[in-house]
């Protein structure tokens, strides 16, 4: 039986390593060493997919990593990333998709603030404007 503090430890370590999956060079790293050939650290990353469930997804910070998760179930993908141009394009994917997304959500924000903004009026009828 696993004790309080040791099912801490397990959660922070396990949360921690998961969250390393969304650096692209530190699969890069793993792919390099062999570890995403070993069949018991292959078993790992399965049972890892836990975290996909909300009440475990809501600690992390960087949910890019559960993509990452996901696609380390599959093989060819795990033999890609022993490529170090691999590892940069997926780099560099991440990076686009965060300036974009930055991007957009400031537009929202700023689109939702001028619209709380502006005074509500009730919409005028064809006939009352005439009289």
């Amino acid at each position: 039986m696993e004790t309080d503090d040791q099912a801490k430890n397990r959660f922070q370590s396990e949360l921690e390593f998961v969250q390393c999956l969304a650096n692209p060079n530190y699969l890069n790293f793993l792919a390099q060493r062999g570890f995403l050939r070993d069949r018991p650290f292959i078993n790992y990353l399965k049972y890892l997919l836990y975290w996909k469930e909300p009440e475990y997804a809501k600690f992390l910070k960087y949910p890019h990593c559960l993509h990452m998760l996901e696609l380390l179930q599959y093989e060819h993908f795990r033999k890609e990333l022993v490529n170090a141009q691999c590892a940069k394009f997926i780099d560099e994917q991440q990076l686009l998709h965060w300036q974009h997304y930055s991007r957009k959500r400031t537009r929202l924000q700023q689109a939702l603030a001028e619209q709380q903004q502006a005074p509500q009026q009730p919409p005028q009828h064809g006939n009352t404007a005439a009289k």
